[in-house]
C-alpha cells in the first residue's frame, strides 16, 4: 500500500523493484531496480523533511521497519540486505554490499560499505568503517567500541552476497508470476 505524506509526496518505486501487497511505504520514498520488499514491511517518510532512498538490488525482508526523523535521510546503499525484523531509523547510511540481521537496530549512524551486523545487535550513533563485523547481539553505541570491531571473513562474505542473489531470484520470480496472470 503507498501512501502520499501530509505534505503530499508520494513514494517513487521502480517498475523492476516488487513490493508486496501488504507492505506500507509512505511519503519521500524512492526505490530502485531489483528490489524486493518483503511482506509486513513499513517504510515510512512522513516526518518534515525526512527521506528514504533504497538503492538497486537490495532486499527489505518480512516485519522491517525504516522510518526517518524530521530533516534525516535514510539511504540504503546498492546490494544491502535488511533481514527479517530488523529496524534502521534515519538518520541512516549504510554502504553497498551489507547485511543487517534479524531483528537489529540501526540508528542515527553512518555504516561503510560490506559490513555486516548480525542479528539482535544495536549501532547507534556511530560511524562503522568499510568490512567490519558486528557479532550477534552486540552493541555498539560508541566510537571506541568501534575499533575492536573485527573484519569480515569470507565466510560471511559469501553468506552476505548468497543472500542478496536469492533475494534478486525472487523479485524475478515474483514478477515472472505478475505478468503470466
Amino acid at each position: 500500500m503507498l501512501y502520499p505524506n501530509p505534505k503530499n509526496q508520494h513514494p517513487k518505486i521502480s517498475d523492476k523493484a516488487w513490493i508486496s501487497e501488504n507492505a506500507v511505504i509512505v511519503g519521500d520514498v524512492t526505490i530502485g531496480d531489483n528490489v524486493y520488499v518483503a511482506h509486513n514491511t513499513i517504510i515510512r517518510a512522513d516526518e518534515p523533511g525526512s527521506s528514504i532512498v533504497i538503492r538497486d538490488n537490495c532486499n527489505v525482508q518480512d516485519g522491517v521497519i525504516i522510518h526517518g526523523l524530521s530533516n534525516s535521510k535514510v539511504i540504503v546503499e546498492e546490494n544491502t540486505s535488511l533481514a527479517h525484523g530488523c529496524i534502521v531509523h534515519g538518520p541512516c547510511t549504510i554502504g553497498h554490499g551489507c547485511f543487517v540481521g534479524f531483528s537489529s537496530v540501526v540508528f542515527d549512524c553512518k555504516v561503510g560499505n560490506d559490513v555486516v551486523i548480525l542479528h539482535n545487535s544495536t549501532v547507534r550513533s556511530v560511524e562503522i568503517p568499510s568490512c567490519k563485523v558486528i557479532t550477534d547481539g552486540q552493541v555498539v553505541t560508541d566510537q571506541e567500541s568501534v575499533e575492536g570491531l573485527e573484519d569480515i571473513c569470507s565466510d560471511l562474505e559469501k553468506f552476505k552476497n548468497s543472500v542478496v542473489d536469492v533475494n534478486l531470484e525472487l523479485v524475478q520470480g515474483y514478477t515472472d508470476l505478475a505478468c503470466k496472470k
